[in-house]
């Protein structure tokens, strides 16, 4: 984990203003956690299930109706609507399922549900699908129930408790998107998930452990597909990831980092941050959602502008990755160096590959250098190495002769011809593409010569590399080496290039 992006912690004696906040933390995009945020709050002591929280909660709220996760999968929720649903709950219900759940731990007989099952009416578990089973009334989850929502009143379902929540003082200039209640009877684990909004976690009773991994780490996580209902969550199985389906999955550890967050402490958790949660028995907990800057300020109108840039950004770095590694592999090409050092005592010059770089393309020089005989040695020699190396891919068995485009007629040579362009478009390492390897080792200035003597002597070969051999790597060496020969030349003689 990079050190830009740890976690940072902050005593209760250190909290940060609100000022400090927006200018100091959350532009940083980095989570951080706040010890003893809330332990001003009212909630903090009237909640407590262990100073008769449940009790007061019952007066207050019981009568209410909550829509609690209805999970098959528990004590893991998944965000998927395929692993749970959402059902009518009378609040005074879970609580009473909650009281018979401190009875049954101080009894030593935490494994029973019978009693639990009894808290719930006949009405409400055939609502609820409460079939049979004894953990069957560890499948509820009072998640993210509205205490406060600005875009949608209708969803607000506990707002009252809104008089024991105060405001965090480092959130006091911030446009609130929601507040939601988080309320578990028993151990409860969440599915790896990022939100839109930037997320100030407090636990009131109980304690969170938190997992958290960076955007740049979606890669490992292999989040949903952005066209379904649970874009936001990973597809990967918590506990025994399947690496046949998911090997990147495998490494995914190193990217994360974990948090243990008490009673009274709150964990900004910024937008886009994967984070997968396990909530003790009996813990409650608020949130607070706001929009970021970021997202505030876009215009809908410049969205495909943005997502072109993302693109080509995600694209740029992955590649910079591939070809990166490739070159601190060591690539040895011995022929090369071996021609680079006799060219060198041939024209008296210790340093040839700065000369090259240093010469300008100009007049009639562009037309003479494609000239077989013209040819510097090394130049020479890198053009025979990339034609019989073209050559060589395509299995063709004379290779002395240059290679034939593919024919028309459905022939077993245009079949040939398909199923190297069908490898070259899987290959995206460059230590796997020995043409794009040998490609990335030549200068520009070399390139260009052996281009265009290719384009004038062996124009079928060039075919063949272009048209067939060309994998998405290679192609981007390609580029990266045209756009030094655009900077190295004229704009005369890029035309004529």
């Amino acid at each position: 984990m990079e050190v830009s992006l740890q976690i940072r912690k902050f005593e209760f004696d250190q909290l940060p203003s609100a000022a400090e906040f927006t200018s100091q933390i959350e532009p940083n995009n980095v989570p951080a956690v706040f010890c003893g945020c809330i332990k001003d709050w009212n909630a903090f002591s009237k909640w407590n299930p262990s100073n008769g929280g449940l009790d007061y909660l019952q007066e207050l709220v019981g009568s209410f109706t909550v829509e609690a996760m209805l999970s098959r999968s528990a004590p893991v929720f998944y965000g998927d609507l395929r692993s749970h649903e959402r059902v009518p709950l009378q609040f005074s219900s879970f609580i009473g399922i909650c009281k018979q759940r401190m009875e049954n731990k101080d009894d030593g007989h935490g494994g029973s549900f019978e009693s639990e099952r009894n808290q719930v009416s006949d009405s409400e578990a055939g609502q609820c699908g409460l079939l049979s089973g004894d953990a069957a009334l560890q499948q509820l989850y009072l998640a993210q129930i509205s205490i406060m929502n600005i875009e949608n009143e209708d969803r607000v379902q506990l707002e009252t408790l809104r008089e024991d929540i105060q405001t965090p003082a480092l959130l006091e200039t911030k446009t609130l998107a929601s507040i939601n209640l988080w309320m578990n009877s028993s151990h409860a684990r969440s599915s790896t998930h990022y939100d839109p909004h930037h997320n100030l976690l407090c636990v009131v009773s109980g304690r969170k452990q938190v997992v958290l991994w960076p955007p740049s780490a979606s890669p490992m996580l292999y989040p949903m597909p952005v066209y379904g209902e649970a874009s936001n969550h990973s597809s990967v199985a918590l506990g025994r990831p399947d690496l046949s389906i998911h090997p990147r999955a495998e490494c995914s550890m190193e990217y994360s980092q974990k948090v243990i967050l008490q009673e009274g402490d709150a964990l900004f958790i910024p937008e886009g941050w994967f984070h997968q949660i396990d909530s003790d028995d009996l813990t409650i907990a608020v949130n607070f959602w706001w929009q970021s800057n970021v997202m505030s300020r876009l215009s809908e109108h410049m969205d495909a502008y943005y997502m072109r840039r993302i693109l080509r950004r995600l694209t740029d770095n992955e590649m910079n990755q591939v070809l990166h590694k490739a070159s601190t592999i060591g690539i040895e090409l011995p022929k090369r160096h071996i021609c680079v050092q006799s060219c060198s005592e041939d024209h008296g010059d210790h340093n040839l590959n700065q000369s090259f770089k240093r010469k300008k393309l100009q007049g009639n020089e562009l037309q003479q250098r494609i000239i077989l005989h013209d040819m510097e040695p090394c130049a020479l020699q890198d053009l025979h190495e990339l034609v019989s190396l073209v050559h060589d891919r395509v299995n063709m068995s004379d290779q002395s002769q240059p290679v034939q485009p593919p024919s028309t007629n459905g022939s077993a040579v245009n079949e040939k011809y398909e199923c190297n362009r069908t490898v070259a478009a899987h290959l995206y390492r460059l230590e796997d593409d020995p043409v794009a390897k040998f490609l990335w080792t030549l200068d520009s200035y070399t390139l260009q010569h052996i281009f265009l003597a290719m384009a004038h002597n062996f124009p079928r070969t060039l075919e063949a590399l272009i048209l067939y051999l060309l994998s998405p790597v290679c192609a981007e060496v390609l580029t990266r080496k045209f756009d030094e020969i655009d900077q190295q030349t004229t704009e005369e003689d890029r035309t004529k290039f």
